[in-house]
């Protein structure tokens, strides 16, 4: 039992203690602006970081109480997928990268608005977006993807052979990569990144070695699902060579 604000007492939830195990508290240190349409959101946990892990996967932040009763009623309005750009087990640093697009939900108001000192609690990091063994690797996608293209680029060794395109709305709005950067930048200037015909047609124009590598596609699901089907379809590559991971589509939410 715990006491409330005005000295009554409240039944502490069974199932915090048991999902403690999963979550890491952290509190917010610094943020700001990547590019216009970007912000960076710094984190450090409170005491050691008990988990590993691997470029290109992601935590989710616990924007409301799942186990209050409107988490409980509204699960989805509770936790936000959100991958990680930076991890320091040393330091307990980890660094979120937030596209900044058009809306209202709960994940964009809190990436809006987190500031210094804010706490967030964080649910251990997942996903199998991480990189294979591979002949090359070849990266595909628009802003939300090159959170998660950044930390396997890195992650990538320095004689690895890399191919890739990233898509942005125009030269201010594209995401600094790691250095040295392989990807051609290419810009919709205006037109929709929803089933992205300027990814697909930079993809295609792309030189790359007649036997298949390994593609990392993610961003909007329509337009993952168009590069996919241009690899498959016109250079011959096996479906087993292509991890597509979709972040977003068009009122849909939860595709993280």
């Amino acid at each position: 039992m715990t006491e409330n604000s005005d000295g009554g007492r409240r039944r502490r939830n069974p199932l915090a203690g048991a999902l403690a195990k999963y979550t890491l508290d952290t509190v917010v240190t610094e943020t700001g602006p990547v590019t216009p349409s970007m912000r960076r959101i710094l984190l450090r946990a409170d005491g050691p970081v008990p988990f590993a892990w691997t470029p290109g996967q992601h935590v989710r932040a616990q924007i409301n109480d799942p186990l209050s009763m409107a988490g409980i009623l509204r699960p989805g309005e509770t936790l936000r997928t959100y991958t990680i750009w930076e991890f320091d087990a040393q330091e307990r640093t980890l660094e979120l990268r937030v596209h900044l697009y058009g809306g209202e939900g709960i994940g964009l108001r809190w990436a809006r608005t987190a500031a210094p000192g804010d706490r967030v609690t964080l649910w251990w990091p997942q996903g199998d977006f991480v990189l294979q063994e591979a002949p090359y690797h070849l990266f595909a996608g628009e802003e939300t993807a090159s959170v998660a293209f950044g930390p396997m680029l890195r992650a990538v060794g320095p004689s690895a052979r890399v191919y890739g395109v990233l898509e942005s709305e125009g030269p201010e709005h594209d995401p600094p990569m790691p250095v040295p950067d392989p990807l051609r930048r290419v810009h919709r200037d205006g037109a929709s990144a929803a089933s992205s015909t300027t990814l697909l047609n930079a993809v295609t124009a792309l030189e790359l070695p007649a036997a298949a590598g390994f593609a990392y596609l993610a961003g909007e699901a329509r337009t993952c699902r168009m590069v996919r089907d241009h690899l498959m379809r016109d250079r011959g590559w096996p479906k087993a060579a292509i991890k597509l991971k979709p972040f977003w589509a068009p009122g849909k939410r939860g595709l993280h």
